[in-house]
């Protein structure tokens, strides 16, 4: 199977003497190119709002982004603070008319109890639109292992990665033209978390707010319980960082609330928000495996002819 890496243009600032709208890093209502990001942060701007942001609480951040980003929508695998993501938003937003929709990636492996829960959101939180996406050309895991083979997450994780996650993310991100989303990222939650900004640009041009960093589980925890939103009954069990089931397990006191992806391996991250693309490693991958295989092809020619 061919699948073709969504791009996602980054405006470069540019050399020449700009305009009191480029200075602020907002292009004008005018512009002259529609294709580019409505938005865009040079890193002098970038520190300064991270630096502003980083002052204030979530619900206040999330005002922020709806003031100030177009095409925002909230990537969610429905866990804790994803939760109490949304139910902010619906408070902000009660009535408005912004709502900001939401991206599902249906690894086709999460537990039987996250799905239970998507369905009680929806109940919860009709007007917030739930949209979604499975691997390509697959709609359950019979359809993914026979076009994949079997435990590929134990035999190539860098490419079940890419297939289960990052591929469906960027046709997503494509199809609704997403500039901005937002992510249940916090600094508490350890690893590669740790040092966190509120807002983070990737190397596709993505912006992406993490608009409770600064919050302890036990902060995002008082507010479930306070707002009863509803959320994940394998929380209850031991769980704090709820994946797919192959790679999800309870953690013990005092661990990290990662330290139950992957556990066992210094994987922390499933390549969506890996600073180095995922499908770059798996390019890199194939284009080293070819090799290997022209290698071998010549070698078996050369030994043909010392034969003849």
């Amino acid at each position: 199977m061919t699948v073709t890496p969504i791009e996602y243009p980054q405006r470069p600032i540019p050399e020449r003497s700009m305009s009191q709208d480029e200075e602020s890093g907002y292009d004008s209502p005018g512009s002259a190119t529609p294709s580019l990001p409505e938005v865009y942060f040079s890193s002098p701007h970038l520190k300064y709002l991270n630096a502003q942001l980083q002052t204030l609480e979530p619900e206040e951040i999330l005002k922020w982004c709806m003031i100030s980003l177009p095409n925002l929508y909230q990537t969610t695998a429905f866990g804790l603070t994803g939760l109490v993501t949304l139910d902010m938003l619906s408070r902000i937003n009660a009535g408005g008319p912004r709502q900001i929709d939401l991206i599902f990636l249906d690894t086709l492996y999460h537990f039987d109890e996250t799905l239970e829960l998507v369905d009680r959101v929806r109940k919860r939180y009709p007007n917030s639109k739930l949209h979604i996406y499975k691997p390509a050309g697959c709609g359950n895991a019979r359809d993914f292992e026979r076009i994949h083979g079997d435990n590929l997450w134990d035999t190539n994780d860098n490419l079940y990665d890419y297939l289960a996650k990052v591929e469906p993310a960027q046709r997503a991100y494509a199809e609704f033209n997403v500039k901005a989303v937002l992510t249940g990222r916090r600094r508490s939650q350890g690893g590669k978390r740790g040092d966190l900004d509120i807002i983070e640009l990737d190397d596709a041009g993505l912006i992406k707010v993490n608009p409770l960093a600064n919050w302890t589980f036990k902060q995002v925890r008082e507010y479930v319980t306070k707002h009863n939103v509803p959320y994940n009954s394998l929380l209850d069990m031991g769980y704090k960082s709820i994946g797919d089931w192959h790679s999800t397990s309870p953690i013990a006191e005092g661990e990290d609330e990662r330290s139950g992806r992957w556990k066992g391996t210094n994987k922390s991250e499933c390549g969506i928000h890996n600073k180095r693309s995922k499908y770059a490693e798996y390019l890199l991958q194939q284009e080293q495996k070819k090799k290997g295989e022209a290698l071998t092809v010549a070698l078996r020619e050369v030994e043909l002819q010392r034969t003849i």
